[in-house]
């Protein structure tokens, strides 16, 4: 069964879940996102019964998670969920794996009291119930302690009005060690015996020393090769401590230059978010929602023959936080397809209701990536026309 919410339903989620028949929770939202798709729709309480039967699940969304938790059929994926989506329970539930790892937990109106001395900078701290990168800083100089959580002050109603309360919950924060290295983002889906299947492997690369935007993320062959096997091992030995079943999860983990990996944080019951999951299919012709309701295994070493020296990137257009979103005009979208060689999708956003103009999904030579990390240290403004 297939939970669909907000923000966003692709094109593609669409036609797959259309070409599968997955029976589609029947909400308002889910309608609306869907208008026109042969949609198998089913009530709250088949839904309830279905999913207290142990039928799989799987969310575009974490706005949508809110109806896991309301029917009261399933508590252990309440409990699986509920693990990923407390950024401190995870980290507690992980701890065997990473046992110098340093964090805290602490209440938004303890931030300014709280002693952080004990930290070594730089340090993160950002809400224990948290998405795509909102409300996190970077603390580099305990001086700067005060004005950080100043800014978590001005950002918190904001949040919280923005997005429910199981996806982002700005009244607790965790507070944890920097972690130094490359990002990458995983998704992956425990099968029935806890056993993990990779769907896909993504590089976030930061665009600065400063930078914690969503801005750049890719995947290649030379990604899937070097890191497929240390991540599945690694993956099977976080889902053993958090015994992970037949769940679906997009995790983000760090590796230092030893070669050690430590998680980021784990995202419950879906893939990417905003539906770059899509990329999975743009990159290798692989339906990653498929693998994961007809239990499939991509064929890697076929899969990566394909595109040996190219790279697919994922690009997320932001207006920056400096323009008043209500004084734009003009997107000038041709502009922006011209940092890619090859465009594979642009999907426009409602800049209006979110801070983002754009999806770009592109195909890119090795040189060209590296030409794009460069073109993308200026901010989008420059597509971006106010009154």
């Amino acid at each position: 069964m297939f939970l669909l919410d907000a923000p966003y339903v692709s094109e593609f989620l669409k036609r797959s879940v259309e070409r599968m028949g997955v029976s589609v929770l029947d909400t308002p939202g889910a309608r609306r996102l869907t208008d026109g798709a042969d949609i198998q729709f089913i009530s709250g309480g088949d839904f309830s019964c279905r999913l207290a039967a142990g039928e799989r699940v799987l969310a575009n969304s974490e706005n949508a998670l809110a109806h896991i938790f309301s029917c009261g059929c399933h508590d252990d994926l309440v409990r699986q969920i509920t693990v990923c989506k407390d950024k401190a329970l995870f980290r507690e539930t992980v701890a065997g794996l990473h046992p110098e790892y340093r964090f805290m937990r602490a209440a938004s109106e303890d931030l300014a009291e709280l002693d952080v001395s004990g930290m070594q900078t730089p340090f993160v701290v950002k809400p224990a119930r948290g998405f795509f990168s909102l409300g996190v800083h970077v603390v580099r100089d305990h001086a700067l302690w005060p004005e950080v959580v100043r800014a978590i002050e001005d950002e918190r109603s904001a949040m919280n009005a923005e997005y429910p309360e199981e996806v982002v919950n700005a009244d607790e924060y965790i507070v944890e060690a920097g972690i130094e290295g490359k990002e990458y983002a995983i998704d992956v889906y425990y099968d029935e015996h806890g056993d993990p299947v990779i769907t896909n492997i993504l590089h976030h690369h930061f665009l600065s020393e400063d930078d914690i935007s969503d801005t750049l993320y890719y995947t290649s062959a030379e990604i899937i090769e070097t890191w497929l096997e240390p991540f599945t091992e690694y993956v099977a030995r976080v889902g053993q401590a958090c015994e992970f079943r037949n769940f679906p999860m997009h995790l983000e983990v760090r590796v230092d230059e030893l070669g050690h990996i430590l998680p980021i944080e784990a995202n419950p019951l879906r893939f990417a978010g905003w539906c770059v999951a899509d990329i999975t299919c743009h990159a290798w012709g692989v339906d990653p929602y498929e693998c994961y309701f007809k239990k499939m295994r991509p064929d890697w070493p076929s899969l990566l023959k394909k595109q040996p020296e190219k790279a697919c990137v994922m690009v997320i257009a932001e207006v920056p936080g400096h323009m008043d979103r209500r004084a734009i005009t003009k997107i000038d979208y041709h502009g922006l397809s011209t940092l890619f060689e090859e465009v594979l999708e642009l999907r426009t956003i409602d800049y209006t209701q979110y801070p983002v103009f754009a999806f770009a999904f592109a195909r890119m030579s090795m040189a060209g990536l590296e030409r794009l990390k460069g073109e993308l240290g200026d901010d989008f403004s420059r597509f971006i026309t106010t009154a």
